[in-house]
């Protein structure tokens, strides 16, 4: 099987795997792949190229990592990946810090990795135009920011893309002359938010972090390998000139003499000790570790192995309490006179009241719909769609696959079940909204203005 083939097959098998859909018409997300693809082959048959352009999501939205791809189709395309990534993290700021940053990054891509890029903003304009008129306004000028920096990406792409960008523009003008409403406006900072603050703050990389032994590279493979086996160290790390500049992994020494082969840092692997969880899971979403630092010297490596430790569990357990206690406080807001039962079934109801009138019976304090099961309170929570803009959903569907998975992930890691395999990309897009909600209270209510004021 040729190059383009393999990732073709690679890419729709991680996407699938993850049951990942489109945002607005729930298709298959191979359904964009292909698209991409398709008019990248309009301006090029070169196979790295073409491998690219299957596998230009494959990092950011699936578990396969940096290392993954390199493994599978070489540095070439692995490079291409790369530099088809976004670079910013949740905690970077509000959107549009995040996209100065990744449009930065873009700017500095080869051109076969910018060719790709203008095919998926083509792509991307014409479903979002015609699904999201609201959002469809800011994608669309940030489409023109990038089209000034995409410069040596394919120039009949980039002129589709402009021509999209100006259609899409009119079509606007045209059937939205005013701007849709906005979703209802963030709600005033409630008793919840120190623990917000909690589960961004009180948690930090170093919590998890495994000690790392660090050598001259000057050492021999066949040095390294026999203390490697001795310790059952996957990897270690490699001093030049007394300073650790990158490492190695334990399966990359097999057979192989004289000096290591060592791999050098890529941009954003090494994180502080006090980084939060969130910016640590964000890294372990691209690359196989994420490196530790104090005072800039690396001391500690992370994989994703150590996302299945006590802490973690704890961490993860605590934000989807969270977000049921943010659940149940916004239905209370929307039905405050408790019309909120004639959205749920009978028999759903019936089960309510039961366990309500068993904990009464206990002399426990508590309503109605404390006793609703999570999946229930997400049933009464999607029949409201301002709440479902509030929260950034297009659709109901996208909306009950995300409470779906919460309720898949609190279930594994209840029963001691492994996160890692089962739960993932959850993980990942709980985090991010975690830090996204992080930033857009920070930017509401700047440092120094009490909550209760």
């Amino acid at each position: 099987m040729d190059l383009v083939a393999r990732a073709r097959e690679y890419a729709i098998g991680a996407h699938k795997r993850i049951d990942h859909r489109r945002k607005y018409s729930g298709q298959p997300y191979v359904v964009h792949l292909a698209a991409v693809a398709k008019l990248v082959a309009t301006v090029t048959d070169d196979p790295a190229t073409l491998a690219a352009a299957w596998l230009h999501d494959t990092v950011e939205d699936t578990p396969a990592t940096f290392h993954d791809i390199e493994q599978a189709f070489g540095p070439e395309v692995a490079k291409l990946v790369e530099q088809l990534t976004d670079v910013s993290r949740p905690g970077d700021g509000n959107r549009a810090a995040r996209k100065a940053l990744d449009r930065e990054h873009l700017a500095q891509a080869e051109p076969r990795a910018q060719t790709v890029k203008l095919a998926d903003l083509i792509e991307n304009a014409r479903d979002i135009c015609r699904h999201d008129p609201r959002f469809a306004r800011v994608f669309l000028d940030e489409m023109a920011a990038l089209l000034e920096v995409l410069e040596l990406g394919d120039p009949r792409l980039r002129q589709q893309a402009r021509k999209v960008l100006a259609e899409c523009r009119q079509r606007l003008a045209r059937e939205h002359p005013q701007p849709p409403p906005p979703p209802p406006p963030p709600r005033q900072p409630e008793r919840h938010d120190h623990l917000l603050r909690l589960f961004t703050e009180a948690f930090t990389a170093q919590d998890i972090a495994e000690p790392v032994r660090s050598f001259d590279a000057g050492h021999n493979c066949a040095d390294l390998r026999r203390v490697m086996d001795t310790h059952g160290l996957p990897l270690v790390c490699l001093r030049e000139a007394g300073t650790i500049t990158g490492y190695l992994r334990r399966s990359e020494l097999d057979d192989r003499q004289g000096p290591p082969p060592l791999r050098h840092f890529r941009a954003g692997q090494r994180l502080p000790a006090e980084a939060s969880l969130s910016e640590l899971i964000h890294v372990l979403t691209i690359h196989q570790y994420a490196f530790i630092t104090a005072l800039g010297d690396v001391i500690g490596v992370v994989s994703r192995e150590e996302m299945n430790k006590p802490v973690v569990r704890m961490w993860l357990f605590g934000i989807v309490t969270f977000i049921e206690m943010e659940v149940t406080e916004m239905i209370r807001e929307r039905h405050p006179e408790g019309d909120w039962t004639d959205l749920l079934s009978a028999g759903r109801l019936a089960k309510a009241r039961a366990l309500h009138d068993e904990r009464q019976r206990r002399g426990h304090d508590c309503d109605l719909l404390d006793c609703l099961q999570f999946a229930d309170k997400g049933q009464v929570l999607l029949a409201d769609p301002d709440t479902l803009r509030y929260l950034g959903f297009a659709t109901r569907g996208e909306a009950r696959q995300v409470l779906k998975e919460l309720e898949s992930l609190r279930n594994h890691l209840a029963h001691a079940q492994d996160i890692v395999s089962h739960d993932w990309a959850p993980i990942v897009r709980l985090t991010r909204r975690l830090e996204e909600s992080l930033s857009l209270r920070r930017s509401a209510f700047p440092a120094g203005r009490d909550s209760a004021e």
